[in-house]
């Protein structure tokens, strides 16, 4: 029976984070439609700092589960800035989580409220939360030749205007998966089967952040293009070192010196407490839980259809 308790409360720590993020989410959505009506007659960057709060209350309980509950050490090489500002975060696109990663260099900047998303279309039919990402600013595009430029554009346009601060988190590479591309996913799982990459538990994240100034950016498309490509062409050789180099120096480390950085549980405990707090007096109740079920199922419908009406 000991060893059974052990097994099931070992698997706890699989299912019990998903648990809290996405049963949370009703509560969440409501704080939000409450500070929508308080500040529909004020000024719009009222609204969009408490806004900004709020994301920072949700995107702090997801990296409570992310690093202070899975107790897994973030190694930082480069020099992330101290100070707020308006950032456009470039990153290569390795798993499904590489989202949970600009988290953490912007609450490591302050800044975690200002972060927003440039996702693939299909994500907007996330319950609750798909129309509430487009809402604080995220922008849904598609891909390849159905990409809209301009849809994107006056979307950006429009935060911009209203001086909202903005990091913007874009993953160039788009999509990490295509089902017609079998030899390439056979090729890649006998590689991480290699390597021993499958079913594993990583003790650390390596993060290697490198801030460029606008000014090194070349505004032209073209030339810009050229610059992206050469970018990414360097990612991918860092990676290639850092995986497979046979200088035992040089493998599992990127160029320079790591810095462990550490993040205090005050930063996220909070959040959780917060976000729990609202949503257990809400099961515990007959009328709480109707109102949590007509959230969940008015919220996600009502959702959708904003979504996809909204320029």
């Amino acid at each position: 029976m000991l060893l059974s308790l052990v097994v099931h409360t070992y698997s706890l720590r699989y299912w019990f984070p998903a648990v809290v993020m996405l049963g949370t989410a009703p509560a969440y959505v409501l704080s939000w439609g409450a500070c929508r009506v308080l500040t529909a007659v004020l000024p719009s960057r009222l609204y969009r700092r408490m806004d900004d709060h709020l994301y920072n209350i949700y995107q702090s309980l997801v990296l409570f589960f992310f690093e202070n509950y899975t107790g897994v050490e973030i190694v930082i090489y480069g020099d992330v800035p101290k100070m707020k500002e308006n950032v456009v975060y470039l990153s290569n696109h390795q798993c499904t989580a590489d989202w949970i990663i600009a988290d953490m260099l912007a609450i490591r900047q302050e800044a975690l409220g200002h972060v927003r998303y440039v996702l693939k279309d299909g994500l907007k039919w996330l319950p609750l939360y798909g129309w509430y990402f487009s809402q604080h600013g995220g922008v849904y595009v598609k891909r390849s030749a159905k990409f809209d430029e301009n849809a994107m554009k006056k979307k950006l346009s429009s935060q911009t205007v209203l001086g909202t601060p903005m990091y913007l988190v874009i993953f160039p590479e788009g999509t990490r998966y295509n089902p017609e591309l079998k030899k390439m996913i056979s090729d890649s799982q006998a590689f991480a089967t290699k390597e021993e990459f499958l079913c594993k538990e990583s003790p650390r994240v390596h993060i290697h952040f490198e801030r460029v100034d606008m000014k090194e950016i070349p505004p032209e498309s073209v030339i810009f293009r050229g610059w992206l490509h050469k970018r990414f062409e360097i990612k991918d050789q860092m990676l290639t070192t850092f995986y497979e180099s046979e200088d035992p120096d040089k493998k599992g480390k990127f160029p320079g010196e790591g810095q462990r950085s550490h993040l205090s549980i005050m930063k996220t405990l909070p959040s959780l407490l917060f976000l729990g707090g609202l949503t257990l007096p809400m099961l515990l109740t007959e009328s709480g839980r109707k109102l949590y079920v007509r959230t969940w199922v008015y919220g996600t419908l009502l959702g959708w259809l904003w979504v996809n009406v909204s320029p």
